[in-house]
């Protein structure tokens, strides 16, 4: 596809919305393996920009059936990040591109510039 899964713009890093496929495009059927695989992926995206989870300071999940899955979203959330917590906005869609994903995740991250 025509896009970026991630660009720098001044001192921060947009990431383009992961869902929890596999690396073969299959889609995991627990909720838990999808939410957690696309965090892995929102993780390896910042890594590749020498970045962590800690510095994404704003996230946008979109869910299907939200309120089935929202306690194993938020399970996952919780191991992934620690206070202060990003700014996250969780929005209930009818449905993702990816057939059978639950969950997409787009974050922006912020690069500290070094103070050297």
């Amino acid at each position: 596809m025509p896009l970026s899964p991630a660009i720098r713009s001044g001192d921060h890093l947009f990431l383009t919305g992961m869902t929890g496929s596999l690396p073969d495009g299959s889609m995991p059927s627990d909720p838990t393996a999808q939410f957690e695989r696309a965090f892995d992926k929102v993780a390896g995206l910042l890594s590749d920009a020498d970045l962590t989870l800690d510095a994404v300071s704003e996230v946008t999940s979109f869910h299907v059936d939200l309120h089935r899955h929202f306690d194993a979203f938020e399970a996952v959330w919780r191991a992934r990040f620690a206070a202060p917590y990003p700014a996250w906005t969780a929005v209930e869609v009818a449905g993702l591109r990816r057939a059978g994903a639950l969950v997409e995740i787009r974050a922006v991250a912020w690069d500290e510039p070094d103070p050297t």
